[in-house]
């Protein structure tokens, strides 16, 4: 039968000014049990302990306080669970929060709640990065059940990009034992995403939604699904084939009650197992199996300029060649820094860091080094390619372990201690024996792909029809999805583009997944959407061919302007060219015809959903790099710096969750205003005197929780009997509505809506 977790603390509550939800552990622990044994009455088995927000950044006694809070749910009888949300951070590089530091956080939190805890609760989490941080923090330092619950937004996308199956293939990689969504949504909104869900996920899953949503009644806010409501929307939830159910923000005893009466009769169900060989970055995921194109650019083996790259640090290339072949078509980027005179594995975690920072297509990491590519499968945000595990003993006790801790994709080439075998029949052979072994590691074979590993046609002709058998045999008749380095098959050959291309559209033919191959070749890329539009693979490929005739599909980027140096998140490059331009072009003219159309053209693909919040917050600050360029100029010729108009932001009393208002600040600043960022936890009589102090016009405000909102509209209320101050305000638990009911005068739905209203207010 289906299990029932309980509903929104947060809300039940019911906080005064200045409360602390999970101080009342300690201070009022009799009015927190009240609520759990609320929920425990109507029925729910797991009750979240009151530690959601318990971290070092609101408290320095937070093993005091998870103790007890675990302590005071223990008492229901009922199963507990040890609740964990998200610190109120951006991790590096879109914030200043560290990785390691982050799971350092979290870890605090796992070591008090262990020893009393049944299972582990991470929810309302938007961030992959942050979840894979607490995820291993949680598996670092406990055996416990581990159920991860999302926040995912009303397109389907987390706050920082990834879809649905993105998120699945991370949060199951990592080794989640149930996945999920809470709050953000009310149960009918919720139904897509459990419908998405399902066609991924091949563990059980869990379903939170809120009490539909929020409005503003008398100064109150409450959610406007009543409990018969919300049970009919959970049924057919249930019905869709779910393991667990609960509540969230607004859900009382009596809307778990009702769901729990409705569905009590309706079996749980574990969604069958999907055999999707899925590669992700933060925001994008690659199926093997429907055919990809992984660059091959960034290796120093035969490329001088990238050895030299290498060993002068110089990350500025390693990221124009990311660049190009992500232009290209490239669907993952192979990096290898391997160079005997460097150090691996610091120069292998520069590189992932760098190219996550600013490309959000996935990265096989490519090393024989089993330090350096646990460092980087550690620093790694998404479900990496792990290149490569062999059928030597060694080789797969080292790997292994790794990809069943990090998740990943491992490539598996088919060698041993005897070295590569001439026949196919030999290569299958290595890589059943690897199969095997993967599988007692607890590695389905839906996370490997086999290298037939390709041998020149120049030293023995057979070759290329061995490795095309061993590819066909292991994809067609294994099952398993398969790789190949195409160009090794030309070696020591003239014109070996031609026999590269002719060699990727036969293995191709016979069951190739993934083509190690230079993308920055127009026939081989050619070949490869021609191979998938003639297959009937992807109709889109069509179009591509029409257009290759007369399109370049290489751009070089070895020169970029300072535009697209913003465009594309190159912070280094940014200053330099702002730094070139001012030579001998006026700084306005910089800003106005360079700085903010680029600013502009990532707005747009932010608001059209082709570009995400990291995307977003790399071109800021690459923006800001070159305004500080800017401002340097203007100090050193002693001109006076021209200020933006001013603006106020902050994030209300009581909520100290400042990632929203943080990314607003940075665009607005980046656009040229004069923001005066408050901080969190604002006391409504502080924006009042600082925007009389000031003279300003405009100011925002954020609030992520319920109990803040009403916070929020006081200081409405304070600022417009008091000034002629217009506010915008933004905020997970805000609508456009409920905005309105408050009296806002705008609304911005996200950082980018915040920068139009600032445009249009101050243009009129």
């Amino acid at each position: 039968m289906i299990t029932y977790f309980d509903g929104g603390m947060g809300t039940m509550l019911n906080l005064k000014a200045g409360e602390l939800p999970e101080l009342l552990n300690i201070n009022d622990p009799e009015r927190v049990y009240a609520i759990h044994k609320a929920y425990a009455d109507a029925g729910c088995n797991i009750i979240s302990a009151n530690t959601f927000g318990a971290n070092r950044f609101k408290y320095d006694n937070v093993d005091e306080i998870v103790k007890s809070a675990v302590k005071n749910a223990k008492k229901t009888g009922k199963k507990v669970a040890l609740d964990i949300g998200p610190t109120g951070k951006l991790l590096k590089p879109m914030g200043d929060l560290d990785f390691e530091e982050c799971v350092d956080i979290f870890a605090d939190v796992v070591k008090a709640g262990r020893d009393e805890a049944d299972l582990v609760l991470l929810e309302t989490f938007g961030d992959l990065y942050e979840i894979k941080a607490a995820m291993l923090a949680v598996k670092e330092n406990c055996d416990l059940p581990l159920v991860v619950s999302m926040i995912f937004d009303e397109k389907a996308r987390l706050l920082t990009g990834a879809d649905v199956r993105t998120a699945c293939a991370v949060v199951e990689g990592l080794g989640a034992d149930a996945i999920g969504f809470n709050c953000g949504l009310g149960p009918k909104q919720m139904i897509p995403l459990v419908e998405e869900l399902e066609k991924h996920a091949s563990i059980p899953i869990l379903v939170m939604p809120n009490a539909g949503l929020p409005e503003s009644v008398n100064g109150e806010t409450i959610f406007n699904v009543d409990p018969d409501e919300f049970a009919s929307y959970m049924t057919q939830i249930a019905k869709m084939g779910v393991s667990y159910l609960g509540g969230c923000c607004g859900t009382t005893p009596a809307h778990l009650k009702a769901m729990i009466e409705a569905t009590k009769d309706i079996e749980d169900k574990v969604p069958e197992f999907k055999n999707e060989t899925i590669v992700a970055s933060y925001s994008k995921s690659v199926d093997l199996s429907e055919g990809a194109v992984i660059g091959e650019r960034i290796n120093p083996t035969g490329k001088k300029l990238m050895k030299e790259a290498l060993r002068n640090k110089d990350m500025d290339y390693v990221l124009r060649q990311g660049i190009t072949q992500t232009e290209a078509g490239a669907h993952i980027l192979d990096v290898n820094m391997g160079l005997p005179e460097i150090d691996e594995k610091e120069m292998l975690c520069s590189g992932v860091y760098e190219l996550q920072s600013v490309l959000p297509v996935p990265l096989q990491l490519d090393s024989g080094d089993a330090e350096a590519m646990e460092a980087a499968l550690r620093l790694y945000n998404g479900k990496a390619m792990i290149n490569s595990v062999n059928g030597k003993e060694k080789s797969m006790k080292e790997v292994f372990p790794l990809a069943k801790k990090y998740g990943g994709v491992v490539v598996c080439l088919c060698l041993d201690e005897d070295g590569i075998p001439s026949t196919a029949q030999g290569r299958i052979a290595i890589a059943k024996k690897i199969i095997k072994r993967a599988a007692e590691y607890g590695i389905d074979k839906k996370n490997l792909a086999v290298d037939a590993l390709v041998m020149t046609i120049s030293t023995d002709t057979n070759n290329a029809i061995e490795t095309l058998n061993a590819v066909d045999y292991i994809r067609n008749t294994l099952g398993v999805n398969t790789v190949l380095g195409v160009s090794n098959i030309s070696f020591g050959l003239p014109n070996r583009e031609a026999v590269n291309t002719a060699f990727y559209t036969l293995a191709m033919s016979r069951g190739l997944s993934a083509g190690i191959i230079n993308p920055n070749s127009r026939p081989m890329m050619n070949a490869f959407f021609s191979y998938k539009a003639l297959a009937g693979k992807d109709e889109s490929c069509q179009e591509y061919i029409k257009s290759a005739v007369d399109t370049e599909i290489v751009q070089k980027t070895e020169n970029l302007d300072l535009k697209t140096a913003i465009i594309k998140g190159m912070k280094e490059e940014s200053a330099r060219c702002a730094k070139e331009l001012l030579e001998n072009t006026e700084s306005l003219v910089i800003i106005n015809d360079y700085i903010i159309p680029a600013l502009d053209v990532v707005g747009d693909g932010f608001e059209k959903n082709t570009i995400f919040l990291p995307q977003l917050l790399m071109s800021a600050d690459s923006a800001k790099a070159a305004f500080d360029e800017i401002k340097a100029h203007f100090v050193m010729s002693g001109a006076e710096q021209v200020k933006g108009e001013k603006i106020i932001i902050a994030t209300v009393e009581g909520d100290i969750h400042d990632i929203g208002k943080n990314i607003v600040k940075v665009l607005l600043q980046n656009y040229g205003f004069d923001v005066m960022d408050l901080g969190k936890d604002v006391k409504c009589e502080k924006v009042l005197e600082e925007a009389q102090k000031n003279n300003v016009k405009l100011v925002g405000l954020s609030a992520l929780m319920t109990t803040t909102v009403p916070n929020m509209e006081k200081t409405i209320k304070l600022l417009h009997d008091n000034t002629d101050a217009k506010v915008f305000v933004g905020g997970a638990v805000l609508t456009r509505d409920y905005a309105k009911m408050i009296n806002a005068d705008f609304y911005a739905k996200d950082a980018m809506e915040s920068v139009r209203i600032a445009q249009e207010f101050f243009e009129e």
